[in-house]
């Protein structure tokens, strides 16, 4: 079977580590990255051995003037590629569609982008089967991968009637710390619900869901603590069962010394991870609590790789690597590593 090529366009937190895992599939092949930064980011994506494309003519001069090897533009890369994923940043994704579209590439965008732009929205367990064969879709936000990721696990197993969410966001993300960001305080976000409730309906539509959300002063991670109304009495066992069952929830303990954010951190580098990253949900399993028809829980989003295996995933659906979501998840989480328990 040839493998499926595939450009990034955007070189920077998710880019990058998209690219890293495309490397590590058997289906598909890194065709190049395209950026127009001139810094460290695609110094050390040069020194890796990656093809670098300059995404904008103007960017080109600069680029090779810090001492990156430039071997194309953008359109040359896309003329190698079957699917481009754009990791640009808010709004420049918009714009490049029309690109795309002229150069006959299918096109994966992420969160940043509206659920408009390509009609399509994209959470790999909950609706895979609808992104087969589509020019494009859009991979949701970290936090809305994340409600999809659990409440789609509580209505999967029939026990989802609504829920309600505060999200507690990092300020900003670690390599941005020192111009963005957010010190001694916390800051609500002024519309009640937050967009990420609204957002996870338009990956499953009949989501009974509420967010709310604060922006904190650190920059490691989000953590969500939840009320679910479940559709009869339970036990907290029946509820844990659900959570097993889904793809891509990982729990931890508090008893084990898991007692905060930065502790998981911790355990990710201690765990040999790449970059640190966690692309699992991490559902403290000794925090959740049912009474009767009621459960309580807390989790953590680690928001730079939580979208990596949707994205390797949407790769498969739009091009038909795949059709099976069961089977392309599977696969996905084996070339990651990723545990259903860090722990246990």
């Amino acid at each position: 079977m040839d493998r499926i090529r595939v450009a990034i366009n955007g070189y920077g937190v998710i880019g990058k580590r998209v690219a890293d895992a495309i490397r590590l599939q058997d289906d598909m092949a890194l065709a190049g990255v395209a950026d127009v930064a001139n810094d460290y980011r695609l110094l050390v994506a040069a020194q890796a051995g990656l093809p670098v494309h300059a995404a904008t003519p103007q960017a080109e001069g600069p680029m090779r003037a810090s001492g990156i090897t430039v071997v194309g533009d953008l359109a040359g890369l896309l003329a190698q590629s079957d699917v481009v994923v754009d990791c640009t940043p808010k709004k420049v994704a918009a714009a490049n569609k029309g690109v795309y579209e002229a150069a006959g590439v299918k096109a994966i965008f992420h969160g940043g982008e509206a659920h408009a732009l390509t009609g399509h929205s994209f959470v790999a367990q909950a609706n895979y089967v609808s992104a087969l064969g589509r020019s494009s879709t859009r991979v949701v936000s970290c936090n809305t991968t994340s409600i999809v990721r659990t409440l789609g696990a509580l209505r999967t197993a029939g026990l989802l009637k609504r829920a309600r969410g505060t999200l507690i966001r990092r300020a900003s993300d670690p390599w941005e710390a020192h111009a963005d960001g957010i010190v001694n305080t916390l800051v609500p976000e002024k519309v009640i619900p937050s967009h990420q409730g609204p957002d996870a309906r338009t990956v499953i539509p009949d989501l009974d869901v509420v967010t709310i959300a604060v922006k904190a002063a650190h920059n490691s991670s989000h953590l969500h603590t939840w009320w679910v109304e479940l559709t009869r009495p339970t036990t907290r066992d029946e509820v844990l069962a659900a959570f097993r069952a889904a793809p891509r929830i990982a729990f931890v303990r508090s008893s084990d010394g898991i007692v905060a954010l930065n502790s998981t951190i911790e355990l990710m580098a201690d765990l040999g991870r790449p970059r640190g990253d966690m692309w699992e949900v991490a559902l403290w399993e000794d925090v959740l609590a049912v009474d009767r028809d009621q459960a309580y829980y807390t989790y953590q989003v680690f928001n730079q790789a939580i979208v990596v295996p949707e994205t390797i995933d949407a790769i498969r659906a739009l091009t038909g690597l795949e059709m099976d979501p069961v089977k392309s998840i599977a696969k996905t989480d084996a070339s990651l590593g990723m545990r259903r328990d860090f722990l246990r």
